[in-house]
Formats: structure tokens, C-alpha cells, sequence
């Protein structure tokens, strides 16, 4: 009788820990929405107000000091574009976590991919990557590929009872 009694109350007490979890993975997921819905108002604006700069230095100076606005303005376009999929992966990581409740190695890899490619863009972009960290990054990139790779071909067995 008593084993029965504390497996009643492990149960419980499981169920509570599950429920709990799931209600703070959906503050999370709420947090992120809210976070990639700031970073997509903040890239419009961003663009917004890089065509309206690029248009008065036209106005202004004529076509020949357009170049380096052109790449300076891309630039932080570039990197808020780059960190806006970063984000939305980061996003599809906590949703797949409320509906299988556990964190898939293949999703987790591909948030890694998204995420250094995103550095080596930015580094590549701003011409401030030297051929020992590109192949460091390259090196990291494979190796989170494989276990992209990985991950979809050997998926995990479920007991099934």
C-alpha cells in the first residue's frame, strides 16, 4: 500500500513538473514572438531609414559619395536580416520543444548552422575575417552539419510499450 502512495505522489508530482515546464516554455515562446515582432519592426525601420538617407545624400552630393553609404547602410542591413534568422530558428527550437517535449538534436543542429553562417557572413562582409578563423568556422560549420546529418539518418528509437 505505501509503494502505491508514493508512486501516486511521484506521479503527481511528474505531472506537475511537466505542466509547469510546458507553462514556462509558452512565456518563452511568447517572449521570443515578441521579440522577433521587435527585430522585423526594427529591420523595417532600419530600411526605412536607409532609403531615405541614401536619397538625401543623392539629393545632396550627387552619385559619388554613394559607394560607401551604400555599403555601410548594407551592411547593418546584412547583420539585422542575418539575426532575424537567427531568432526565428531560435523560435521553431522552443516550439518543437512544447510539441515533442524534448529538444531534437537535427532542430538544434540547424540553429548552430544559422548561426555561425550568420558570423562568417558578417565577418566575411565587413572584410574582417583572416583565413585561420574562416577555416576555424568552416571546421565548426561541418561538424554541426554532420550532426545535422546525423541526426536525421540515426533518429532516436521510441519504446513503444
Amino acid at each position: 500500500m505505501s509503494q502505491e502512495i508514493g508512486a501516486g505522489a511521484r506521479g503527481r508530482t511528474l505531472s506537475f513538473y511537466g505542466k509547469l515546464l510546458d507553462l514556462i516554455v509558452i512565456a518563452l515562446i511568447f517572449v521570443m514572438l515578441l521579440t522577433l515582432l521587435g527585430a522585423l519592426v526594427g529591420l523595417a525601420y532600419d530600411f526605412a531609414v536607409a532609403v531615405s538617407t541614401l536619397h538625401e545624400a543623392a539629393a545632396a552630393q550627387g552619385l559619388t559619395h554613394i559607394h560607401s553609404l551604400v555599403e555601410d547602410l548594407g551592411q547593418g542591413l546584412v547583420i539585422d536580416v542575418l539575426s532575424t534568422f537567427v531568432l526565428i530558428e531560435l523560435f521553431r527550437t522552443f516550439t518543437d520543444y512544447l510539441e515533442f517535449h524534448r529538444l531534437r538534436l537535427r532542430v538544434l543542429a540547424e540553429v548552430g548552422i544559422v548561426f555561425v553562417l550568420r558570423e562568417m557572413f558578417i565577418g566575411l562582409y565587413a572584410h574582417r575575417m583572416d583565413s585561420t578563423e574562416l577555416l576555424a568556422i568552416a571546421a565548426l560549420l561541418a561538424v554541426l552539419v554532420a550532426a545535422r546529418v546525423a541526426a536525421v539518418q540515426f533518429p532516436p528509437r521510441h519504446n513503444e510499450t
